[in-house]
C-alpha cells in the first residue's frame, strides 16, 4: 500500500483541486458541493474554511494576492481583505463550474459542466486577466484536469467520461492537434484531476479507481499509486521542495465510504513538482 498520511481529516463531500499557494506556504482545496475553500499550512497544521455562496469548482492564487473561484455562475475574485468580485458572471441553467488550472502565461483555464454530466454540456475557456472568455472547446460533458509540460509546449486534458487523458500542442493562446495520451481501461476508474511534474510526466487521479497513475510524456504507465479511498478526484505537489503529493477525495455517492473519503491526503517525497504560476488577474 502507499505510503500516504491524512494531511487534513474532513469529510467533504466532493474534495478537489489541491494548489500550492507558494507565497503563502499553504494548500489550497475545497469541497464543491460544500461550497467551501480549505487551506492547510503544513508547517503549522494551521487550517481556515471559508464558505462561498455558490459550488465553487477551482480556487487559484492571484499574482497580486487573492484568489480567483471557478464558481457555478462565473469566474469571481477574491482580494487580499476578503472582499468579492466577479471578473466573469454567465448563468447557465443547470450547469456549474468545475476543474480549473493556470496557464505559463497566467490566463485561468476554467471547465464547466452540467449537474446531470449530459454530454456537450460543459466547456473549457480561457480567461484572461482583464475578464476576456475565449471558448476553447465547447462540447465537453465533465471537464476535468488541465496542466501544461515542463517547456509549455503541451497542454493536458480530461474529459473524464472519455476515459483518456489527451495531450494537445500549445500555440500562444491556442490549443491543436488533440490525440489521446493514455486512456483508462474499463474497470479501472475514470480519469479526474492531474498534475504534471518536472520530468514532464502526468500524475492523474482516478475516481472510482482508488488510485493515483503516473504516465510517461509517451503516454507509458509507469508508477500506480493505490489508495484506499475509491474516489480520488485530484492531485497537486506542495510543500517547501514541491515534493509532497496532495490528493482530494470524495465520499458523494458512496454507501459505505471509507473513513478517509473526504479527507485530504498527502504522500510525503512522491515526486519533483513544478512551480505554478499565479493568476494574472
Amino acid at each position: 500500500m502507499t505510503a500516504y498520511e491524512a494531511a487534513v481529516r474532513a469529510e467533504a463531500a466532493l474534495g478537489e483541486g489541491p494548489t500550492w499557494d507558494a507565497a503563502r506556504g499553504r494548500l489550497l482545496w475545497l469541497d464543491i458541493l460544500g461550497s467551501r475553500v480549505h487551506t492547510y499550512e503544513p508547517s503549522t497544521g494551521r487550517r481556515t474554511i471559508r464558505t462561498t455562496e455558490q459550488h465553487v469548482g477551482a480556487v487559484k492564487p492571484r499574482a497580486n494576492g487573492g484568489l480567483v473561484l471557478n464558481l457555478r455562475d462565473g469566474v469571481g475574485l477574491l482580494d487580499p481583505d476578503g472582499a468579492f468580485r466577479w471578473l466573469h458572471h454567465e448563468p447557465v441553467p443547470g450547469r456549474r463550474a468545475n476543474d480549473a488550472a493556470v496557464a505559463p502565461d497566467g490566463a485561468l483555464w476554467a471547465g464547466t459542466m452540467r449537474y446531470d454530466e449530459a454530454p456537450g454540456g460543459g466547456t473549457l475557456s480561457r480567461v484572461s486577466a482583464d475578464g476576456t472568455v475565449d471558448v476553447v472547446l465547447d462540447d465537453v460533458a465533465v471537464s476535468n484536469g488541465t496542466g501544461w509540460s515542463p517547456d509549455g509546449r503541451r497542454m493536458y486534458y480530461v474529459d473524464s467520461p472519455t476515459r483518456r487523458v489527451d495531450v494537445f500542442d500549445v500555440d500562444g493562446p491556442r490549443i491543436g492537434n488533440r490525440r489521446p495520451l493514455a486512456e483508462i481501461e474499463e474497470g479501472a476508474g475514470f480519469p479526474d484531476g492531474l498534475t504534471v511534474d518536472a520530468d514532464g510526466c502526468v500524475w492523474v487521479a482516478l475516481w472510482d479507481g482508488g488510485a493515483i497513475r503516473r504516465y510517461t510524456p509517451a503516454g507509458d504507465l509507469d508508477r500506480v499509486l493505490p489508495l484506499p479511498t475509491p474516489r480520488v478526484t485530484a492531485c497537486a505537489f506542495g510543500g517547501p521542495g514541491l515534493t509532497d503529493l496532495y490528493i482530494t477525495t470524495a465520499r458523494v455517492g458512496l454507501t459505505a465510504p471509507h473513513p478517509l473519503s473526504g479527507s485530504l491526503l498527502v504522500i510525503p517525497g512522491a515526486g519533483q513538482g513544478l512551480p505554478q504560476p499565479a493568476f494574472e488577474g
